[in-house]
C-alpha cells in the first residue's frame, strides 16, 4: 500500500496533537517532518518514537520551516498540514500559496478529527497569539 506523506508545520503544540489524534496509527499515512519556526532550537530533534508509535520507530525528524519547500520535494510529500493555532490569516495563506506552489495540498484539520472526548465539563483558554498568557491562565484554572 502506497502511503500518502505529509508534512506537519508547526511544532511542539497543535501539531503533536494533531500528529496523535489523527495520524499517528493510520498506515495509509506517513508523516516524514514536523517544520518549526516559532519555538527557538527545536529543529533538528525528533518526535520520539515512543511517542510517534510503531509506524515511525525511528521517530519524526523536527525541521527548519523555511526549508519546507525542498522538504515537499526531497520527502514527495502529498499534503502539508497546517498546525499552528495562533497565525495570522496572511501567513496562513500565504504558506498555502508555497505548499501548492511546490505540487503538495494544503489543508488544516478541523475538530471532528483532532478533537479528544471527554465525560468532564471542558474549559478552552484561548488567546490571539504565542505569549498572551494561556499557561499561567490555565494554571489558576486548575
Amino acid at each position: 500500500m502506497l502511503r500518502k506523506k505529509i508534512i506537519i508545520i508547526g511544532a511542539a503544540g497543535r501539531d503533536f496533537h494533531n500528529f496523535n489524534t489523527y495520524y499517528r496509527n493510520k498506515p495509509e499515512y506517513e508523516v516524514v517532518a514536523f517544520t518549526a519556526a516559532q519555538i527557538p532550537d527545536i529543529e533538528g530533534r525528533k518526535y520520539p518514537a515512543e511517542l510517534a508509535g510503531e509506524l515511525y520507530p525511528d521517530g519524526i525528524p523536527i525541521l527548519a520551516e523555511k526549508e519546507l519547500p525542498d522538504l515537499i520535494r526531497k520527502y514527495q510529500a502529498d499534503a502539508c498540514v497546517f498546525s499552528y493555532s495562533d497565525v495570522p490569516y496572511p501567513r496562513v495563506m500565504s504558506l498555502g500559496a508555497l505548499v501548492n506552489s511546490c505540487g503538495a495540498s494544503f489543508c488544516m484539520l478541523g475538530p471532528d478529527g483532532t478533537m479528544i472526548p471527554s465525560t468532564k465539563p471542558v474549559i478552552a483558554v484561548v488567546a490571539v497569539r504565542t505569549g498572551c498568557g494561556k499557561s499561567q491562565t490555565s494554571r489558576k484554572v486548575i
